[in-house]
């Protein structure tokens, strides 16, 4: 009897022991399948943001219980198989839409570099009117704004600059870079430079040109319209050769400034399409793959004494070179280098210079035989002599601002007087 009532209470409690294990797989089965529905619902696509953008965050996991389980450790692998598999296709997309891009605008670069020689020719043509010729050049500087972006997104999409240059003066170069923008007569280039022959090797030379046109345009936007943008250029005592772009904007966000430093660093790898905004911001990535493929740097985390960014970029001497200013002059409309800083002298005394020779005395006894009034003692002042007073005024070299509008004024003069008797397509 004692025998069945054992047997009877162990099967029950097997079969209570059984319904709690179903209980449980179901309750686990239940918590399996809203973890699916989770990853498929949320975790995947949070993770196709993540991807594009680390301010994005991917969720974890909905029930605690299952962290650290077999099934756990699953899911979490195919999430990771999907971002492999994404970030795959996602290249392969991007540097298919990069290669279209590229060659699409390589191809207008071409037909824009023709054109600039087209309307360059037609400048040189002394027997155009005067209203035509000015026409020209402002067709001449839109195609320069014009190039300047196509040039921009080819670079930012792996092309070269598409072209070639001689050794050129820094100056030339950043005066050059100027007349590609709109607004450039609000860009003021002050020279601190102590010699005027300092250049670019060529190679280098199209490279920082382009970059300093992204860099003033970018100054140029975000300062108001009433507002200059200052660039100065200066050799420092290791050689390298700054121009620093100071605008009065609002600043960048700290955010701003470290998107904006990695893109500049050179370093970043390939940046996709995706990454560069809608529209995309094609500047800094550009001005970086230039300082990965050139070895000059850039860098914005500086304020301006204006409140907005300082961005400075620096020539390494190995990209430097000396010029011959006699076989090729500087341009005229290149800012005049700095004179140098005068040295105060200190000024001579009476006292430190030269004694005269004293003068023999008279006794007032001689003095009053020779017919003459006896001389009263004078005392000697310490007085600065003139000639020390000259050397210790400051000289400064005179400057003349408008040198680069006289000589332009002079060529357009002597233009406007060879056309008088030439010119046979104006009508009177």
């Amino acid at each position: 009897m004692r025998d069945a009532e054992a047997r009877a209470l162990a099967a029950a409690k097997e079969r209570h022991s059984a319904e709690t294990h179903t209980v449980e797989v179901e309750a686990y089965a239940e918590e399996f399948r809203d973890e699916v529905r989770h990853l498929v619902s949320a975790r995947l696509p949070a993770l196709a943001l993540n991807l594009i953008s680390s301010h994005h965050p991917v969720p974890g996991l909905l029930h605690e219980s299952l962290a650290g389980s077999h099934d756990a450790l699953l899911l979490d692998s195919v999430l990771e198989h999907v971002s492999v598999s994404l970030l795959k296709e996602r290249r392969r997309v991007d540097a298919a839409a990069r290669a279209a891009l590229r060659g699409t605008n390589q191809d207008a670069q071409a037909l824009s570099y023709r054109l600039q020689t087209e309307i360059d020719e037609l400048q040189h043509e002394f027997s155009a009117p005067q209203s035509l010729t000015s026409r020209l050049l402002q067709a001449d500087h839109l195609n320069e704004q014009l190039l300047r972006l196509l040039q921009k997104s080819a670079v930012a999409y792996g092309a070269w600059p598409g072209h070639v240059r001689k050794d050129t003066y820094v100056t030339e170069i950043i005066g050059g870079a100027s007349s590609r923008l709109r607004g450039f007569e609000r860009i003021q280039i002050i020279s601190r430079l102590r010699s005027s022959d300092i250049g670019v090797v060529g190679r280098a030379a199209e490279p920082i040109a382009m970059a300093c046109a992204e860099l003033m345009a970018n100054a140029l936007e975000h300062s108001r319209d009433d507002l200059m943008v200052e660039v100065s250029v200066l050799q420092t005592g290791n050689g390298n050769v700054c121009i620093t772009f100071d605008d009065s904007g609002t600043g960048m966000t700290a955010e701003a400034t470290i998107r904006g430093t990695r893109l500049l660093s050179g370093d970043q790898q390939e940046v996709m399409l995706t990454d560069l905004g809608d529209p995309p911001s094609q500047g800094f990535a550009a001005v970086g793959q230039l300082v990965a493929d050139y070895g000059f740097a850039v860098s914005i985390n500086h304020q301006s004494a204006y409140g907005g960014v300082r961005a400075v970029l620096s020539i390494p001497p190995n990209l430097l070179t000396s010029m011959n200013e006699e076989a090729k002059p500087p341009s005229a409309m290149a800012p005049l280098p700095a004179s140098a800083p005068q040295v105060r002298k200190r000024p001579t005394t009476a006292s430190t210079a030269q004694p005269a020779a004293p003068e023999p005395t008279r006794s007032p006894a001689a003095a009053a035989d020779a017919g003459a009034a006896p001389e009263l003692p004078q005392r000697n002042r310490r007085t600065l002599a003139v000639s020390a007073i000259e050397d210790a005024a400051p000289r400064y070299k005179p400057q003349d601002p408008r040198r680069a509008q006289d000589t332009w004024n002079d060529f357009q003069e002597g233009l406007a007087s060879g056309r008088v008797n030439t010119d046979s397509e104006e009508t009177p």
